[in-house]
């Protein structure tokens, strides 16, 4: 999910995922805080118009800490091997905005299980800080995947040179690809931000990779 959370926008992405063969478990990673929204969501959002609706997820978001959310990642991992719906077999993990970070987290914490990991207009990826998602580079051994979109705050060209450097030095099998002109969410088809090209663009790399490693 991304920072908005669980809504009708992402059940239909998790049912086009699923329409392709897949088992698709979509989390929502802000459980602490309460069921899924959180808040009350407008059915088409624009941030620049609804600024208080970020500023109220905000609390939810920082307090999901990266150890937190890898013991998360170990329940999800485990209910989807144990589910009847699924078979034995490797797993791809996604995610969009703060998501693409926990999919690279989780993709670094469980490289025995995540075979591929995809991101699209991920958000911090490779800070400055201690413990940025990029750092866990040297323990990745899946397939990884990056839709960066050119006209994002969160995720400067700086940022996204270090990431390639950090993965390259590893040895990790991954590429990344600036979407030109696309904003951070262009994924998102209820939000200011959707960009239906990129997205098609997104759909086609994603299970590409999929379909390629799992």
């Amino acid at each position: 999910m991304d920072g908005f959370g669980l809504r009708p926008h992402l059940k239909s992405m998790a049912d086009r995922l699923a329409a392709a063969g897949y088992a698709v478990l979509v989390p929502n990673v802000f459980y602490r805080a309460g069921r899924a929204p959180l808040v009350e969501l407008p059915e088409f959002i624009n941030p620049v118009e609804r600024p208080e609706l970020l500023a109220s997820l905000r609390p939810a978001a920082l307090s999901l800490t990266p150890e937190g959310a890898m013991r998360d990642a170990v329940t999800y991992l485990d209910w989807l091997a144990d589910s009847p719906l699924t078979t034995a077999g490797p797993v791809g993990v996604t995610g969009y905005c703060m998501g693409a970070g926990l999919a690279l987290r989780t993709a670094g914490a469980h490289p025995d299980r995540v075979v591929a990991m995809a991101g699209f207009h991920g958000a911090y990826l490779a800070t400055d800080a201690p413990d940025s998602p990029h750092l866990l580079a040297d323990r990745i051994t899946a397939e990884l995947y990056f839709g960066h979109a050119d006209q994002d705050t969160t995720n400067p060209a700086e940022q996204i040179d270090r990431l390639d450097k950090a993965l390259t030095a590893a040895g990790v099998r991954h590429r990344g690809e600036v979407y030109t002109g696309a904003h951070h969410g262009f994924t998102q088809a209820d939000t200011a931000m959707y960009s239906a090209e990129a997205t098609e663009r997104h759909w086609t790399a994603l299970l590409d990779l999929f379909g390629r490693a799992l």
